[in-house]
């Protein structure tokens, strides 16, 4: 099971930064659009911010003007960059690739990060 590689959760005190990033491993294939998830102890898993094929994005209105989705094609990576943070931004995120490029096939996906810890400290 092909397992996507994320880094640069951790702990951060309120009003601050992360970027979390999130890499197809090797170079089995492109990545076309993803989604970023979040969830909190005891919360249902909320989809915070998507990026499709064409750079679209879109994002959960609690997170809106102050996260950003971006994609780096030449590094086959997706960045989640978090500003302004809040203790209830609290959770495990995950990214998920529902599309992939193998040479010139697109393929649907369904390939997810191990999950990274963010925690905001108040």
């Amino acid at each position: 099971q092909v397992q996507l590689v994320e880094s640069g959760g951790g702990l951060v005190q309120a009003g601050g930064s992360l970027r979390l990033s999130c890499a197809a491993p090797g170079n089995i294939f492109s990545i076309i659009a993803m989604n970023w998830y979040r969830q909190a102890p005891g919360k249902q898993r909320e989809l915070v911010a998507t990026i499709n094929s064409v750079g679209s994005t879109n994002y959960s209105d609690s997170v809106k003007g102050r996260f950003t989705i971006s994609k780096d094609n030449a590094k086959n990576t997706v960045y989640l960059q978090m500003n302004s943070l809040k203790p209830e931004d609290t959770a495990v995120y995950s990214c998920d690739t529902p599309s992939i490029r193998i040479a010139t096939v697109h393929l649907m996906a369904d390939y997810w990060g191990q999950g990274t810890q963010v925690t905001v400290s108040s």
